[in-house]
């Protein structure tokens, strides 16, 4: 156990499981204090008695719902009314191209990787601002930057992150307020296997399949997310803002072809 974030408070959305789980756990590690949020009230419940502890808070929150948003409010100021660090790493899919793609689908993707987060971050901006130390790191992805066919649409809402995450570190330096963005590649989550199983694919088959493009050629583990979300939330990165970091095995320096 270190100390890097002691005394401190995160808000990671998101938490359920996978990336941000393990985001949540390395954090209370760490020191701090974390309010899990996540829409799966059953699974939230899960994985807080899984992670265990008295840092690990659970809130409730469908990030596509404003009412809800503005409750995560009360978490905040149940937990002694402060806030330094967001991790807005709650997402949606959709799972079509482009040209098939119906206003229906964008609302719904959009509902939650962009207008969600975008309004978590404004609801934990007055803490952040007030904490004097404020960090946001936002879980893009890699394919926010490079594509690849058939996720168009949470690729561009991963792009539109990417793009907010600059525009905020430019508005609230000023603040006191860091906002960097963590670009994951493909990571071997429980959701990736379940949607592999309902393919019939094993975790063994999916792994062995080779699939993923990149030059280090295996899956990330969300560990190796969690990792990077700590460092730039932590006082080891306070003249870091504004910054991109690809996390993928080197899809997007190889310029590899996604298809």
């Amino acid at each position: 156990m270190g100390h890097r974030l002691e005394g401190r408070t995160a808000l990671v959305t998101g938490g359920a499981g996978g990336i941000g789980q393990a985001i949540a756990a390395l954090f209370a590690d760490e020191g701090a204090r974390v309010i899990l949020a996540d829409r799966d009230a059953d699974a939230l419940a899960a994985a807080v008695a899984r992670l265990g502890g008295d840092r690990i808070v659970a809130a409730t929150c469908d990030i596509a719902d404003e009412a809800q948003v503005a409750r995560l409010g009360d978490a905040i100021r149940a937990g002694g009314d402060a806030l330094d660090i967001l991790v807005n790493n709650a997402a949606t899919r959709e799972y079509h191209r482009l040209a098939d793609a119906d206003a229906a689908s964008w609302q719904r993707i959009l509902a939650v990787n962009v207008i969600g987060a975008s309004l978590v971050t404004a609801l934990a901006l007055p803490w952040l601002r007030q904490s004097g130390r404020g960090a946001v790191v936002n879980v893009a992805s890699t394919f926010g930057i490079c594509g690849r066919a058939g996720m168009g649409q949470y690729d561009a809402t991963k792009a539109a992150m990417v793009a907010a995450t600059r525009v905020l570190a430019i508005e609230e330096a000023r603040h006191g307020v860091r906002a960097n963005a963590v670009c994951p590649g493909s990571v071997l989550t429980g959701f990736t296997l379940g949607r592999a199983a309902a393919r019939g694919l094993s975790e063994a088959e999916l792994k062995d399949r080779g699939f993923v493009p990149a030059p280090i050629a295996r899956w990330g583990e969300p560990a190796e997310i969690a990792a990077p979300v700590l460092w730039l939330a932590s006082d080891e990165a306070s003249f870091i803002t504004g910054a991109v970091l690809p996390v993928d095995g080197g899809v997007s320096a190889s310029g590899t072809r996604v298809a």
